[in-house]
């Protein structure tokens, strides 16, 4: 059985969780907290980073989420998320790489420092200048996202995708952390109702992170 190391705001470990649940492959959810620098963990992963995807009974281990990611792309058929042709494939890829890089750098990855992990760290006050810099690059970005949906069905094209997938988990964990003005950005949250509205999603909506809340919209689908 694969198991999951993650905590649930990861956002790339959700990123993974929505492409297991379009798949329906099962696995079991296991907490890693990567601030705590687990000697176990640790072993498994050197960096000290979440997600690790593994299966001891066949003696696999799964590291980076991309890589991850392409792992179940390439040994399971069903629902595919990097599609099309080469020309959408390799679209797929750079949005994926823009919101796993560029979104988390600018936004999600400040809020989620500053908001979570120095709270149940205990490494100090969040840091005031950094969450407003955050939620105006958070603006920026979703004017970019809402040029795409207005050109395209989904985020990489006509199709539903992996970048769609590696865009909600990133919104996803910034929407829970207050860090998003939905007014002006209809063509994204439109995308995001629909894809809050999915199977794949719904666990997701349920889970809360210790010591902090969501957002009182965060589990309406119809925000």
């Amino acid at each position: 059985m694969w198991q999951l190391y993650q905590f649930p705001l990861c956002p790339f470990s959700r990123k993974i969780r929505l492409q297991l649940g379009e798949k329906g492959i099962g696995y079991d959810l296991v907490r890693e907290s990567p601030w705590e620098r687990r000697d176990e963990f640790l072993d498994m992963n050197p960096t000290g980073q979440t997600p690790v995807m593994a299966d001891e009974s066949r003696g696999i281990l799964l590291i980076d989420s991309m890589a991850i990611c392409e792992y179940f792309e390439e040994t399971v058929e069903a629902s595919a998320t990097i599609n099309g042709t080469a020309t959408n494939r390799a679209e797929i890829r750079r949005l994926v790489s823009w919101f796993d890089t560029q979104f988390y750098r600018d936004v999600t990855g400040p809020l989620l420092h500053e908001r979570v992990i120095k709270r149940v760290s205990k490494a100090g006050s969040p840091d005031a200048k950094a969450l407003r810099e955050s939620m105006k690059a958070a603006v920026g970005h979703l004017d970019y996202t809402d040029y795409l949906l207005d050109h395209r069905n989904w985020m990489a094209g006509s199709t539903f995708s992996l970048a769609d997938l590696a865009a909600a988990a990133q919104i996803s964990v910034v929407d829970y952390l207050g860090g998003i003005d939905w007014k002006g950005h209809e063509q994204t949250a439109r995308w995001y109702r629909g894809l809050k509205s999915r199977p794949s999603f719904r666990p997701l909506l349920a889970e809360r992170m210790e010591l902090i809340g969501p957002t009182s919209h965060y589990a309406n689908v119809d925000f």
